[in-house]
């Protein structure tokens, strides 16, 4: 059992912290009362970001002093709204948030994933009637394979987890959210991900 704190209890950390929980974890979902979220990651092994990636950034750097040594699970997209709504562009172009989080937070294990895909499909990969693809990207090989632990337990498949290197490829992960609003407006929200077909 891993003691995990999941900053944002919306859809996306809601969904997590449910199906963490059932996976036999002890979970903690924090949203924005004050001092909650640095009490839940002071006490947590894994801290998992499910912020809204816009403000993510300035919330976990103030967090710096709980998150050290801490691995730092960040499955958000920093984006700006198009006039749908729908994310329009990134916000750290030729970078990503998760590079933006590991630069600021030197002393945390920052590993990125579950980014690449619409919000049930984290927890219930074999829902899609093709094999979907969860990315990991990170400086710190034991932080991933944690983090690759957390996803089995999730249901992802060991061939459907992909190690992309180190932080940097997070670029790359990222960059994919500009597919959603395309594919949202051609198909509607049917929960879909991007897999790597081989």
């Amino acid at each position: 059992m891993t003691t995990i704190a999941v900053l944002g209890n919306g859809r996306v950390g809601g969904n997590l912290a449910t199906a963490l929980t059932r996976a036999g974890h002890e979970v903690t979902a924090v949203g924005r009362t004050p001092g909650a979220a640095s009490d839940a990651a002071r006490t947590a092994q894994i801290i998992i970001n499910a912020t809204p990636g816009a403000g993510s950034l300035d919330r976990l750097t103030a967090l710096r002093e709980e998150l050290r040594g801490k691995i730092l699970v960040d499955v958000s997209n920093a984006t700006l709204d198009g006039p749908d709504g729908l994310p329009g562009d990134l916000i750290h172009p030729g970078s990503s948030l998760a590079e933006q989080l590991q630069e600021a937070l030197p002393d945390t294990r920052v590993v990125k994933t579950l980014n690449t895909m619409l919000f049930p499909v984290m927890t219930a990969p074999t829902t899609l009637t093709q094999a979907p693809t969860a990315f990991l990207s990170g400086d710190d090989p034991q932080a991933k394979q944690a983090v690759r632990e957390l996803l089995i337990g999730l249901g992802w498949h060991e061939e459907w987890i992909t190690d992309l290197g180190g932080i940097r490829t997070a670029r790359a992960t990222e960059a994919a959210i500009l597919f959603v609003p395309h594919v949202i407006r051609s198909s509607g929200f049917t929960p879909f991900a991007i897999s790597v077909a081989r």
